[in-house]
């Protein structure tokens, strides 16, 4: 299929086109500043599955915090969750301050330009092992994310299924032929940079496109049939309860997730899975589960959240216990002008908001 697709194209003109256009039209963004591989490679991290507007803010603050490696890799693992709050895919966070760790620990804090080295730490992936070693070391590395399997899918009229595993390795080899050997920089966030402000998902603005003259899917009126995409299997919906429980002093009860699995090692309300909304029922499986006896005063609202492969569905109740004494040490009571000193999940930041007391 590559060969097929590369017959006709005129690769030294499309870098050309491609390079001379993200050199004039390249939005300003704080981690273009430098090519500081440390910048780069938390830029990465944060912009997978995250909107670039929505990462700056979260970028700048990240770096005011943890201006280096040897930073990050010393601090307190809660103070970087912390800063991560609201950013959501809370994983990227725990692996991003692992991999810092093995820097500081096997290469001295200074990130390995080596691309089999680069890729041995956690959390760095094919796309951002390839997107490090081209724009922070001008290495000629493919970074293939959606973005640019989009934009290739489409000017090469290339139909695999972009939803599958294997597909990443046509586009991976496809860039590794025609990516610019002078400027794999540019060259690789040219193809980003299209993909996010050019040839968008839907309604692509062909007209504007740099490229446009050595795109198939263009010359042949075939642009919003790619890229080929399966459809995502449906997601899971769980259901569950949350409690905002109060004790005699007026403190609230919150739990460490410090078990593996979804929002590791962030705080919660106390929540589990349940279909009842029976108070008496709750009650009961509260206390089982928990062990600790407590009375549901109320229900609250209702709040949905979705993840990338799970719907959680919570039903929240406020509810008082007498006890004094907690049964285990992953749970607190503290006041509610402590709860910003916590990181907390997207859901039950927002449930703070809709349903706490107001002081």
């Amino acid at each position: 299929m590559m060969d097929e697709s590369l017959k006709q194209f005129e690769q030294v003109r499309f870098q050309e086109d491609l390079i001379n256009w993200y050199n004039k039209e390249r939005r300003t963004l704080p981690w273009r500043m430098n090519q500081d591989p440390y910048r780069i490679w938390v830029s990465e991290i944060m912009l997978q599955q995250t909107r670039v507007d929505t990462v700056i803010p979260y970028f700048e603050n990240f770096m005011k915090l943890f201006p280096t490696v040897e930073a990050l890799a010393k601090a307190n693992s809660q103070d970087v969750l912390k800063a991560w709050e609201g950013l959501g895919y809370y994983s990227r966070a725990r692996n991003l301050q692992a991999a810092a760790k093995q820097v500081v620990e096997l290469y001295d804090g200074v990130i390995p330009a080596q691309t089999k080295l680069l890729g041995n730490l956690k959390g760095i992936g094919p796309y951002t092992k390839g997107a490090i070693m081209s724009i922070a070391f001008d290495k000629p590395e493919p970074a293939v994310d959606g973005n640019v399997m989009r934009v290739l899918a489409r000017i090469l009229n290339i139909d695999a299924d972009i939803k599958q595993p294997k597909t990443r390795k046509i586009f991976e080899e496809i860039v590794r032929e025609i990516i610019s050997k002078t400027n794999p920089s540019a060259f690789n966030q040219g193809l980003m940079e299209l993909g996010a402000m050019v040839c968008t998902p839907k309604q692509p603005m062909c007209l504007l496109c740099p490229v446009q003259s050595h795109c198939v899917a263009f010359a042949e009126g075939k642009v919003q049939e790619l890229p080929v995409r399966s459809k995502a299997k449906k997601k899971k919906v769980e259901q569950h309860a949350v409690l905002l429980i109060y004790n005699n002093e007026g403190k609230i009860l919150i739990e460490h997730r410090h078990k593996k699995g979804l929002l590791q090692n962030l705080w919660q309300y106390p929540m589990f899975e349940t279909k009842s909304q029976q108070l008496a029922a709750l009650e009961e499986q509260f206390t089982e589960h928990y062990q600790i006896p407590v009375e549901i005063t109320e229900k609250v609202g209702n709040l949905k959240h979705v993840f990338t492969h799970i719907i959680w569905e919570l039903t929240v109740y406020t509810a008082h216990t007498h006890l004094k004494q907690l049964p285990a040490d992953y749970m607190k009571f503290i006041h509610e002008s402590e709860l910003n000193d916590f990181p907390f999940p997207v859901s039950h930041q927002n449930i703070t908001k809709a349903h706490l007391r107001k002081k």
